[in-house]
């Protein structure tokens, strides 16, 4: 075997051999990464016969010799299929048909255009394949009625109070939110991943790193309607005050207290109104997806709970390993007490959180939710165990070194496999799109560059030890706009970071928002003026993994990575703040010259004053939509997430300082968020 063929094996399946770094430099990949990641996409590479035979197989799926059961294509685009001409049949998605003898050229048969999107079936011969036609562009922000001057608010969902909210933000808190929210003139409402998380292991609660993104959170299923004796009642609320008052997040305690008082509400089920129960039943049936969750969730209460190593599905017995195994469906009949609450429990939670978009829409958002859809999923959790086909098992994502991570990033969850996706017709992807669209009027896409390309590292490797693997970009953009159309949802994508040359140009062609943020506008020497940010991206001051603005006036996030030894010796910290007090006079210059400050800047002690100036300059942007970070508006000097760290900063945990449905009605922040509308107006 030669590094020469095992190269062109890699570039025909799409894993990058070289890469270039933030300098500009190229780097190999070293050959033991490239059979790693081959092999995680199912493309073996161990011996000659395997590359040839890896090589043959390709081809035949490249070439359309071996057709994929979904072919997405543009409305309006003429099909050209690589068969021999046969009598077709297309059933369209409205039940209509349509029917003829294709044309040939050049060994292909030809089939006219369909004009409405869809998914429509395709019967040629003996192949019938799913036709994927997409509009050319995603639901809009004109199309929703917001013009294209909105704004909105962005907030961390658990980190939102309410009276006898056991400590952790729910969907309760985030309906009074968004009424409060609308009140002030917000479009939009964007909140943080709320995605399944790990019932038998609360210690685990980062909701960029979930068990499933197909589920949703039950911890932010609410239990105010919980009816309760008068003695435990009084238990109850003493208990859960002592996890409400803390400014941050109990996690452990709160989700165990919150776990017991659902499982409460659950016993009394039996009880509850029949029509209540039969929607319980059709709901169970409509969602086959989350029967698997449910297994999941009670075998590894099981297994884990009996034995700490049993934690990752790939330790369990072997006949458990399989969702398909006739083990797992003996143990769910044999635990279907167990597997009815975990149902239960979503059940309950997507009633609640269509409850917070009927809410957001019924007070006048004509967009309501923008929700948040992670990179990927950790590697034991429940979506990578039912869709195991379709996912890389033994690569994890992460990123390359740059300036900021000079050893790569590896954020320890595992994504999509591009070729898994195409052979099983991108069902999973399908499938994640619609949950998060289901109850949102949008979604935003953490790390976008994704749909494009991915650092995968091979487990048990460094982080600088992977390598770039390529996904179907074209294909999964069209998915994207036949679904944002479908549920009629704008999308936001997050392009920040090493971004592709040319992609965010392809996500604006597609009508997919970029994001442009305050501290990445700007040259050499000067920020840039908001008028000239890209007019089809979403503006912001910040997001959860940077510092707010009253945090980098004042210099808070330079204290914390300096307390955290992130910034390097004495004089790498000197360095620092020395180029924070440039930036600061910079920064105060663009203000000034945007109209949205005037005379001198403020001390360092005296962020507020930063933090107003900000978010007027920021609403003046050419974007058609700001999204305001709700610390921002708040003017906090804490962020929510510190990358880098686990423990050592107490990320996802921080809590607002007043109630939802009041939060915005403080003075000084209700004066900000006029003051934003006013420069949106502008």
């Amino acid at each position: 075997m030669t590094d020469a063929d095992l190269i062109a094996l890699a570039e025909q399946a799409g894993v990058a051999p070289r890469w270039r770094d933030y300098r500009g430099r190229l780097h190999d990949v070293a050959p033991p990464t490239l059979r790693a990641v081959l092999a995680a996409t199912d493309v073996p590479a161990g011996s000659d016969a395997e590359i040839r035979d890896s090589r043959e197989r390709l081809e035949k799926q490249q070439t359309g010799a071996d057709l994929p059961p979904l072919i997405a294509l543009d409305a309006g685009q003429p099909i050209a299929l690589p068969l021999a001409p046969a009598r077709y049949r297309i059933t369209h998605e409205d039940g209509t048909t349509s029917e003829g003898t294709p044309e040939e050229s050049g060994g292909r048969a030809l089939l006219p255009a369909i004009d409405t999107p869809g998914y429509h079936r395709l019967e040629i011969g003996r192949t019938e394949i799913t036709l994927a036609v997409a509009p050319s562009r995603c639901f809009s922000l004109a199309d929703a009625g917001a013009g294209s001057r909105a704004w909105g608010l962005a907030v961390q969902l658990y980190s939102l109070r309410r009276e006898g909210d056991g400590g952790i933000g729910d969907f309760s808190a985030l309906r009074r939110f968004v009424r409060s929210a609308a009140g002030h003139g917000a479009a939009a409402v964007a909140i943080s991943p709320v995605h399944a998380q790990f019932s038998a292991d609360p210690d685990r609660f980062s909701p960029y790193a979930p068990s499933s993104r197909v589920a949703l959170n039950v911890l932010h299923a609410d239990t105010e309607d919980l009816r309760l004796g008068p003695a435990e009642a009084a238990a109850a609320a003493a208990a859960r005050a002592g996890l409400e008052a803390p400014p941050l997040i109990d996690w452990s305690a709160a989700a165990r207290a919150r776990l017991a008082r659902l499982r409460h509400v659950h016993r009394q089920f039996r009880a509850a109104p029949r029509q209540f129960q039969e929607e319980f039943a059709r709901f169970r049936t409509k969602r086959p997806d989350l029967e698997l969750h449910a297994r999941f969730e009670a075998l590894q209460a099981h297994l884990f709970g009996a034995d700490p190593k049993r934690w990752h599905w790939r330790s369990w017995p072997q006949d458990y390993r399989d969702p398909q195994n006739t083990a797992v469906a003996a143990f769910a009949s044999a635990h279907a007490e167990e597997v009815a609450f975990h149902l239960f429990l979503q059940f309950l939670a997507e009633r609640e959180l269509a409850g917070a978009q009927a809410a957001a829409r019924a007070a006048g958002m004509p967009v309501g939710l923008i929700a948040d859809l992670a990179v990927g999923t950790d590697s034991g959790g429940s979506h990578a165990w039912s869709r195991q086909d379709e996912m890389l098992i033994g690569l994890t994502v992460g990123a390359p070194p740059d300036l900021l991570n000079t050893q790569g990033q590896n954020w320890g969850v595992v994504a999509f496999s591009p070729l898994g996706l195409v052979r099983h017709g991108f069902a999973a992807f399908i499938e994640m799109l619609r949950a998060a669209l289901r109850h949102a009027g949008g979604v935003r896409i953490d790390h976008a560059m994704g749909l494009a390309r991915l650092w995968v590292v091979p487990d048990g490797a460094d982080a600088n030890e992977g390598a770039y693997l390529r996904f179907p970009l074209d294909d999964m953009l069209r998915l994207l706009a036949l679904e944002s159309r479908r549920h009629r949802g704008i999308v936001l994508g997050e392009d920040l970071g090493t971004v592709p040359e040319g992609f965010s140009e392809k996500l604006e062609s597609r009508g997919v928002m970029g994001m442009r943020v305050l501290w990445f506008e700007r040259g050499e020497d000067r920020f840039k003026p908001p008028p000239e940010w890209s007019a089809g991206a979403a503006a912001m001051t910040s997001t959860h993994d940077l510092p707010t603005v009253a945090g980098w006036w004042s210099g808070r996030d330079l204290e914390w990575r300096q307390r955290l030894n992130l910034l390097g010796d004495d004089r790498a910290v000197w360095f620092e703040n020395e180029n924070r007090g440039k930036d600061r006079s910079r920064l105060w210059q663009a203000f000034c010259a945007s109209g949205a400050a005037a005379g001198e800047p403020p001390k360092p002690e005296e962020p507020a004053i930063a933090v107003d100036a900000a978010v007027r300059h920021v609403g003046r942007a050419g974007c058609e939509l700001v999204m305001l970070p709700l610390e921002d508006a708040l003017a906090e000097p804490e962020q929510p997430n510190l990358p880098g760290t686990l423990h050592e900063h107490p990320n996802w945990r921080r809590r607002t300082p007043a109630p939802a449905d009041r939060l915005l009605d403080d003075p000084a922040v209700a004066a900000r968020l006029a003051g934003l509308a006013e420069a949106r107006r502008q």
